[in-house]
């Protein structure tokens, strides 16, 4: 059965002032993320460098969401273009260009606290502390939101979205529960990775408590495959994040011109020797120049064949060694008109050259969504990504202040935990908190009852410890950074920021 695309689980009137195409119906969509609270909550979450550190004009999680909208939106008017050699496949599988900027403004909302460090701490402590098995996921959390979470007067909860608009969000379109046997020994969809104990997934769009939601809003789409709108969203999230993390780290002067010419000379220069290498000797401390660079070589080979090539990948070394090595990061960033424009032509060239590099990607690749980037532009913009982890997040600084910031979620969880389930008084704790843990504790009572296929059905007496677990969780991810530590301190005793936190609790 396929699913009316701008159907919704709660029917709502429509007046009869109200445009009522499917058009319209996704454009009320997109207004409801927007004027979310917790849209307006990225803009003090970290994308990758926490802006106290940095400077005002380094990415949060908001500037990266409506940069992912513009980039995102321009993809998919362009495959609809009469002139597109894609527009035929936009037109079988949809490609409505108000679905994918509701899409990329939504794609986010689940990011906790200090960027993806937050989100694998979370996953940590709600697996091994709070006994949740499908742990935490930030695109499981955004989902969640939209579905759960958030509010709407259309429905008792939720934001009440359409189907394509809650199809398009899911860029990993499963739940932890997902039976991957199916793959054998061959290629597995992004998100999904092979372990001695058989298949992980690290990645996924949906937690249990929300499976049958998610299925709902694909009835009728094929099993693991993005719907077209997602697959735009997500590479316009690829391209965004590729060329504004490097214009962040030049920004904050900490990506290093000599020490990036090094690793890239290196290679362009010794890439036969490097090949002699075994991964041993690529990983260690002694590795030559270019070796992290031979080594993502060899992983795209490894992982995605079908698009990897050894030609595409040297062209791509070159452009960003010219355009990126030579170019923008010879002169450093000094703030002056003269800096700002460099940027800002670097970045305007790239993100039009890769705009207009979407193709239809191959039938049966399951490593790609419907549409992908062409060799060419695939490989430019894993290289450019490449620079920001391996410069940047491996830095030994960025890495303690992390550890750190580990502890500020560590201390949250648990103290919120602790005082939820304090029998003498759980009834003081914040009174959103209580909210959050009714909602998913009659989630978990529903979820016995509904038992969607493949999810684990909780016994009777462990509903409540449950709702309690999840609860925590959905109220930790959704402060702000500045609340995340204020929250912790005033757990931990410390009154530093106490009335920091006022109402917001």
């Amino acid at each position: 059965m396929t699913i009316d695309r701008a159907s919704r689980l709660v029917p709502e009137p429509r007046s009869s002032a109200e445009v009522t195409g499917e058009h319209s119906q996704f454009r009320l969509d997109l207004e409801r993320i927007r004027f979310s609270p917790y849209f307006s909550r990225l803009s003090a979450v970290t994308q990758v460098i926490a802006q106290p550190g940095a400077g005002p004009l380094i990415h949060n999680r908001l500037t990266h969401s409506i940069k992912v909208t513009a980039v995102a939106r321009a993809i998919a008017v362009k495959l609809t273009d009469p002139a597109s050699p894609a527009r035929e496949l936009a037109l079988e599988h949809g490609c409505d260009a108000v679905v994918v900027q509701a899409a990329a403004s939504a794609h986010d909302l689940g990011h906790p606290p200090f960027g993806h460090l937050g989100e694998r701490v979370l996953d940590r402590l709600a697996r091994e502390t709070l006994g949740l098995v499908d742990g935490f996921e930030g695109n499981a959390q955004s989902y969640r939101i939209l579905t759960a979470l958030d509010v709407s007067e259309a429905a008792p909860r939720g934001l009440n979205l359409t189907a394509a608009v809650r199809t398009a969000v899911a860029k990993y379109p499963w739940t932890r529960y997902i039976d991957a046997s199916g793959f054998g020994d061959g290629p597995l969809p992004r998100g999904l990775r092979r372990t001695g104990q058989g298949i992980d997934v690290p990645k996924y769009s949906a937690y249990g408590i929300d499976a049958l939601d998610l299925e709902q809003a694909r009835a009728g789409l094929p099993p693991m495959q993005q719907s077209l709108e997602c697959s735009v969203m997500d590479i316009g999230d690829d391209v965004a994040y590729s060329i504004h993390d490097v214009d962040d780290f030049y920004r904050a002067g900490v990506l290093s011109q000599g020490a990036v010419a090094r690793e890239f000379r290196g290679w362009i220069e010794g890439w036969r020797q490097l090949r002699e290498l075994d991964e041993e000797a690529l990983r260690a401390r002694t590795a030559p120049a270019g070796s992290a660079l031979e080594a993502l070589r060899r992983k795209f080979a490894r992982d995605d064949p079908w698009v990897a090539d050894d030609d595409a990948f040297s062209d791509a070394v070159d452009v960003v060694a010219d355009d990126l090595v030579d170019g923008l990061l010879a002169t450093p960033f000094d703030g002056s008109i003269a800096s700002e424009r460099a940027l800002s032509s670097f970045t305007n060239r790239w993100i039009t050259h890769l705009q207009s590099s979407v193709v239809p990607a191959p039938r049966d690749v399951v490593r790609s969504g419907l549409v992908t980037l062409d060799r060419r532009a695939w490989h430019e913009v894993e290289i450019l990504k490449f620079v920001h982890r391996h410069f940047i997040l491996d830095r030994a600084d960025i890495v303690m202040y992390q550890r750190g910031l580990s502890r500020v979620l560590a201390r949250a969880v648990k103290g919120l935990t602790a005082w939820a389930t304090d029998e003498h008084d759980r009834d003081r704790v914040p009174q959103r908190l209580k909210e959050l843990v009714e909602i998913a504790t009659d989630g978990y009572a529903a979820l016995r009852h509904e038992r969607p296929e493949g999810v684990p059905i909780p016994a009777a007496g462990d509903v409540r410890r449950l709702g309690v677990g999840r609860g925590v969780v959905d109220y930790v991810a959704s402060l702000s950074d500045d609340q995340a530590l204020a929250v912790s301190e005033a757990l931990d005793g410390r009154p530093d920021k106490l009335w920091d936190i006022g109402q917001n609790l």
